[in-house]
């Protein structure tokens, strides 16, 4: 046998695809090569674009040229480290972070391949580069002005390429007199020291305008959190980025930090600042509007989240693992888009128009990571998010501010895509982590973000109805117009008219509010129904085959039938108790035993409760408990309290689960108690309002409507609010059956 060893041995058009085809745009090389002199520990960069035509169009001798005062190269370091890509010594293990010798700066690059993003620039690459306490400098000649852009030919004939085919230059020059020189960069005169590079690429590649120009400024201008220069105004710059046309400064005007800054303090709905999250105690820790706060994300309302629970949830055994993405920080600010939003945090189009700029940053360990944040970038899949599942469960990407701030050690699976375009989809960390900011988010939309909507809701338009302004306007409209004979004559029309379609309307409320729980309720009941009928038709098909085969008895035939009549007689019980939930069943008020109506709902549950493993038990004191209401209302009230307990139990970490019903007949009244989460502290205010729910899919309905039909009896409903009424550790309801009065 013969064997042959082979090297692997590339051909000169990689470096178009690392480089060229690699990197996206002209602004993420420059930022590449302005990253590389912040990890060579400068104090600055000057970026300039010389000999350009008045519109920024590429002429015969145009260049650009970065400066900067860093630590330089020396000939080893050119040698062993820049002429070799992907070095061994820039890579770090996990857990650990390399820091930079003079500022401690954590360093950013870790390939060791954003050298070759000089190749999207242009064909003609100079560098000048000079170390410490050095009296020499040396220059790194690129020219590969003979090759075409792929690298497969050479002064214009094909031609095979390899890697090492291609011969860069290095020459020594004394005395050294590029990086000696002073520079003028943000006005100010430096003095290079005796250190620094200097890269001139001519011979340009691609085009260029005034809007490249601005993207990159404004690229380079949020390289560093911009929100530093917001809240921490005393913090150092010790990192300045100048960019230069034609010898003319460029400069963008900066009031957007003023700006800004004022809408946060002033327009902001709301503020979460010096957030964290702890792997190891899965908690979200935060300030919101400077109120300390804490939200485990085992907890039942944070894991009942769509998104967490899709990420997390294990579809067969219903369990959550944790995530892997390590520890991170974070702040939101929070706006009202909304053209009705209270005066105070109400915001005009130039307001709005500035926001939109800004959206929620990712940096490491202080530097950005591109391009989260950017107008156009859905990192986190909020608008994909609000169009395939529900606006109302996330903000939208225009009205939320924010920045996120990870780390090398600390997230050492968060890594830097080649291409420097967001980070590696491997593994679980990078969904873990994005999914755990989504949740995060949209947990406060449902919850502080709906409370703060529901406190803002135009309460006249409510009270109008309510105190019935409209009677009282018309009676002093009858005062105003008594001796016009002909006023009064329309107004009465028009009163009259107007108490008409109120009573039509009224009584279309009351019947959609009657109707309300009969689809929640066919739904719970459908399964089993659906169930047993199959059971019958089975049963019915056994039956038949073997009375065609004729070696079935009497005997047998009686046993069958009545299997199926006991199968058929539950499903016309399930069907006679939603029935009575229907207006056409035209029932009428009556002395009901409420244990009577429960069991029926009892009935309905049953398999549901089973299921989820939750007990049940219905306490009975004094004498039977009555109300004098239709099947209907109790039904439609035993529903929904079912279904919240139910809903909110099935995901907790409990030995026992449990529902106490007490049916207290002295007192006439009701208390529902589960030991679910129970009711948020800041949920409570809201629970009974129409369309508010803390469930993601919650309509928000139920317990709103349930208060409702008991209200029109004179009954109620309420939390429990006293020692006494607390039966477990979770939710309690009482339902006072005692009219108000009596």
């Amino acid at each position: 046998m013969n064997k042959k060893t082979l090297k692997i041995r590339p051909y000169a058009r990689l470096l178009t695809m690392l480089g060229d085809q690699l990197i996206k745009n002209e602004q993420i090389a420059l930022i590449e090569l302005i990253k590389n002199a912040y990890d060579a520990d400068a104090d600055w960069v000057k970026l300039s674009f010389e000999n350009f035509g008045d519109n920024l169009e590429v002429l015969f001798n145009s260049k650009i040229i970065i400066e900067d005062n860093g630590e330089g190269m020396s000939l080893e370091t050119i040698e062993k480290s820049w002429m070799n890509p992907a070095t061994p010594n820039r890579f770090v293990k996990k857990g650990e972070s390399k820091k930079t010798k003079k500022k401690k700066r954590i360093i950013q690059g870790d390939k060791g391949i954003g050298r070759f993003s000089i190749l999207k620039l242009g064909k003609n690459i100079l560098i000048t580069t000079r170390p410490e306490n050095s009296d020499v400098e040396f220059e790194i000649d690129y020219d590969l002005s003979a090759y075409d852009n792929d690298f497969l030919t050479e002064n214009g004939e094909e031609k095979e390429l390899f890697i090492d085919d291609l011969n860069i230059e290095v020459r020594t020059k004394k005395p050294a007199i590029i990086v000696d020189k002073e520079i003028n960069v943000d006005h100010q005169i430096f003095n290079r020291g005796n250190h620094g590079t200097r890269i001139e690429i001519s011979n340009l590649k691609g085009e260029w305008n005034k809007k490249k120009i601005e993207n990159i400024y404004k690229d380079i201008s949020k390289l560093e959190s911009i929100f530093d220069k917001i809240f921490k105004k005393d913090k150092k710059n010790d990192f300045t980025v100048d960019v230069y046309i034609n010898g003319e400064r460029y400069f963008l005007e900066e009031d957007y930090i003023e700006k800004l800054s004022g809408l946060f303090d002033t327009k902001a709905v709301f503020k979460i600042s010096e957030g964290k999250f702890n792997l190891e105690t899965k908690v979200f820790t935060f300030k919101e509007n400077g109120i300390p706060k804490h939200l485990k994300i085992e907890s039942p309302v944070f894991k009942k989240n769509w998104v967490y629970r899709q990420r997390f949830q294990d579809k067969k055994n219903g369990e959550y693992r944790p995530p892997e993405c390590g520890n991170f920080s974070f702040n939101f600010i929070i706006f009202d888009f909304d053209k009705n939003a209270p005066a105070k945090y109400l915001l005009d189009n130039n307001d709005r128009k500035l926001i939109k700029q800004y959206r929620i940053y990712l940096y490491r360990d202080g530097i950005r990571v591109f391009p989260y944040g950017d107008p156009e970038d859905d990192w986190l899949k909020i608008d994909t998010y609000r169009g395939i599942i529900s606006a109302g469960q996330f903000f939208s990407n225009d009205q939320v501010v924010g920045w996120i701030e990870i780390s090398k050690a600390g997230n050492p699976e968060l890594k830097d895509k080649t291409n420097r375009e967001g980070l590696i989809d491997e593994g679980n960390a990078t969904q873990d982590f994005t999914t755990l900011i989504q949740s995060f988010l949209s947990y406060f939309r449902l919850h502080q973000f709906k409370q703060y909507q529901e406190n803002n809701k135009d309460k006249t338009k409510q009270d109008i109805f309510r105190t019935e302004e409209v009677k009282r306007q018309y009676e002093e409209l009858k005062k105003h117009f008594k001796d016009n004979p002909t006023a009064i004559n329309a107004i009465n029309n028009l009163y009259t008219t107007y108490s008409i379609e109120r009573k039509y309307l009224t009584q279309r409320v009351e019947a959609t509010e009657d109707l309300a729980s009969v689809g929640l309720s066919v739904e719970i009941a459908s399964h089993d129904l659906m169930l047993m009928l199959s059971k019958g038709i089975l049963g019915i098909d056994d039956l038949m085959k073997d009375c065609m085969g004729g070696s079935v008895t009497i005997d047998k035939v009686a046993e069958e039938l009545q299997k199926l009549r006991g199968i058929f007689s539950f499903v016309e019980t399930q069907m006679k108790d939603i029935q009575l939930l229907f207006r056409s069943s035209k029932q009428r008020r009556r002395n009901i035993r409420v244990d009577d109506i429960l069991q029926k709902v009892v009935r309905i549950y049953k398999n549901t409760l089973t299921k989820a493993s939750i007990k049940l038990e219905i306490e009975k004191i004094g004498s039977p408990l009555i109300a004098k209401c239709t099947d209907a209302v109790l039904l439609q009230l035993f529903i929904n309290l079912f279904d919240n307990s139910i809903f909110w139990l099935s995901d907790i970490n409990i030995k026992e689960k449990n529902i106490i019903i007490t049916l207290d007949g002295n007192n006439g009244k009701l208390i529902f108690s589960d030991n679910g989460p129970g009711i948020n502290k800041d949920d409570t205010p809201y629970i009974f309002k129409p369309f508010y729910s803390a469930k993601e899919e919650g309509r928000g309905l139920g317990l709103y409507i349930a208060r409702q039909l008991l209200e029109r009896i004179d009954y109620s409903i309420w939390l429990a609010d006293i020692k006494a009424d607390m039966i477990l550790s979770g939710a309690n309801f009482v339902v006072s059956f005692v009219k108000q009065g009596e």
